[in-house]
């Protein structure tokens, strides 16, 4: 019996304290992962409308705490999931107080605010983690290593109609998270970025296409939309010898590599031959894709980073450069 309170009390003591800074739709579920997490010991909230806090805490029993301030004192993680605006004030108290942050997207309002955070955390030694969820998605996981030096890259951010986001641009609310994709498997610099925005119902674009040119020659051209029909999360990464398809929205994958065909194929075998006379033979190679709560998985590999010292999946870094390339996207706007 004392062996197994012993090794209770030795998993509990690794668990690291985590509180949330806005409990709006988003929020409520990172409230309920933390407090599911065996890697965090949720011990509150704090959100500035009164009402919107006494019902959270009447439905789920989450403590509220009185000001940002009383709950960054109580915890090891601030969880920021407040609108983009407060985004850097609540970083910077956080930081200020040594307290680790895990900042939803974008990381901030703007890319001096972006850079400042990173500076702050350097200089106060804490780690900082962004909310770019699609890198924990399980389609993109099953992939991410397949894909090689891509040479074109084409993505679809499709959504229907929603109030909720509309306050900032369309490349803010959709299409940052593709932009954050593409920067995280293309290993070159950003050369050119062109882009077009049209509003329809908001005062912001609401459609929009970016094309992206790297250093490396690599082109990535991104479309998002949140007035569309149906629903469409997808990206194809082309490279040689390559095609990868994700879907995002439905968890699926496909993968088509080409190789020298043989000498003597398969009667059943795809063969392609160029006008140079080269064959080659296409063949599918799908992985197994692992359902998982990508949330809560961006969540716990942030207290991973944290417990061994080692940098975040999505760093502080990253979310600067993302929130760089949608900046210059969105000033393509106005030219």
């Amino acid at each position: 019996m004392f062996g197994l309170v012993y090794k209770l009390s030795q998993i509990n003591y690794h668990m690291l304290k985590a509180g949330v800074l806005g409990a709006g739709h988003l929020g409520k579920i990172h409230l309920k992962l933390l407090q599911q997490s065996s890697k965090y010991e949720l011990v509150g909230f704090y959100d500035p409308s009164k009402k919107n806090t006494q019902k959270v805490v009447e439905e789920f029993g989450y403590k509220a705490f009185d000001s940002v301030e009383d709950l960054i004192n109580e915890v090891d993680v601030v969880d920021i999931v407040t609108p983009t605006l407060s985004h850097f004030e609540c970083a910077k108290k956080a930081i200020e107080k040594g307290k680790h942050i895990f900042i939803e997207k974008p990381i901030t309002n703007t890319v001096l605010e972006a850079e400042a955070i990173r500076t702050l955390a350097s200089q106060h030694h804490i780690r900082g983690q962004v909310g770019h969820v699609e890198r924990f998605n399980p389609a993109f996981t099953a992939v991410k290593d397949s894909i090689d030096s891509p040479m074109f890259i084409e993505t679809h951010r499709l959504a229907e109609f929603n109030p909720r986001g509309t306050d900032v641009p369309v490349v803010l609310d959709l299409m940052i998270h593709d932009i954050d994709i593409v920067l995280s498997v293309v290993k070159s610099k950003v050369k050119n970025v062109h882009a077009s925005g049209v509003s329809v119902i908001s005062d912001t674009p609401d459609i929009a296409n970016a094309r992206i040119e790297f250093e490396n020659g690599c082109v990535a051209n991104l479309t998002a939309s949140r007035i569309s029909m149906k629903n469409m999360r997808k990206s194809r990464f082309f490279q040689k010898d390559a095609y990868i398809s994700v879907d995002f929205l439905d968890k699926k994958v496909e993968v088509v590599k080409m190789k020298d065909a043989p000498k003597k194929p398969d009667e059943y075998a795809m063969i392609l031959q160029n006008a140079e006379g080269v064959k080659k033979q296409i063949y599918f190679d799908n992985p197994t894709i692992h359902p998982n709560n990508a949330i809560l998985d961006e969540l716990e590999s942030f207290a991973d980073a944290i417990e061994s010292g080692k940098t975040p999946i999505v760093s502080l870094e990253q979310g600067a450069n993302a929130l760089r390339v949608a900046q210059q996207i969105i000033d393509c706007f106005d030219k």
